[in-house]
């Protein structure tokens, strides 16, 4: 009996025969960013709680730290879902689409606990949970349009087809982002939301730990986009795997 040295019959073979280089690296890659993430998170919680507690607010105030950095993920995730989808739809490579669902996915986790502490910072503000606030509405919005994408990949399975259609739409979806963090200024401040961050609108000693949040919350988008491609990866490996199997029988 002579021993089958097919590449194609070894399972680490059949995973790199669908995969790019760049994917290759993402399991190297997730240990680093997964280090900082612990180390900046130390300094984070250490930052928060010696924040000074607003005058006004009381400490409720201190969702600060993670709620605006919580929108600027769930943005970032849906921006990396259109460039994917604009790539794959360029290029026609499987690894843009699996990097647009994973964006997706990472996305719609931040943007659902976006819209969790918003109502429990409006709740310690406004004297209630939630108001048919611009921005609340676009953001809720926001949330089931990318809820959408993810629903569409799930019952649609995949498949060039699939592919496509969710790139197109994914990058329709993209309008609402910037809808979203101008709409305070579209109604003319007529919002219950404050005006946009900018520069000096912090107080005192609220700048260090506000950067530390969106620096800990970076690094946690990042982590787990990674471990979303590469569990995006592996699914790729399992098909493949039971699809030799088939041939094999």
């Amino acid at each position: 009996m002579t021993q089958n040295t097919n590449s194609s019959s070894h399972p680490t073979a059949s995973l790199h025969e669908g995969l790019s280089p760049l994917e290759e690296r993402v399991g190297r890659w997730r240990v680093f960013v997964g280090v900082g993430l612990a180390l900046v998170t130390i300094v984070y919680a250490w930052a928060v709680v010696q924040a000074p507690v607003d005058s006004s607010q009381g400490i409720i105030q201190k969702i600060l730290y993670v709620h605006p950095p919580l929108a600027y993920g769930a943005y970032l995730g849906f921006v990396i879902t259109a460039i994917g989808g604009f790539l794959y739809l360029w290029r026609g490579r499987e690894d843009f689409d699996r990097l647009a669902v994973s964006g997706a996915e990472v996305g719609v986790l931040f943007c659902t606990l976006m819209l969790i502490t918003g109502p429990i910072w409006a709740r310690g503000t406004w004297g209630r949970w939630w108001s048919w606030d611009p921005r609340l509405t676009v953001t809720l919005l926001l949330w089931f349009v990318y809820l959408a994408y993810l629903l569409l990949r799930s019952f649609a399975g995949p498949g060039p087809r699939t592919a496509r259609f969710a790139a197109v739409y994914s990058m329709v979806g993209l309008v609402l982002i910037p809808l979203n963090y101008y709409v305070i200024e579209i109604f003319d401040n007529r919002s219950m939301h404050p005006d946009n961050l900018e520069k000096g609108s912090l107080g005192d000693g609220m700048g260090w730990p506000f950067l530390m949040g969106n620096l800990a919350l970076g690094f946690a988008f990042v982590y787990l986009l990674l471990l979303r491609w590469d569990v995006e990866a592996r699914r790729l490996f399992e098909r493949r795997r039971e699809a030799e199997q088939d041939v094999d029988q």
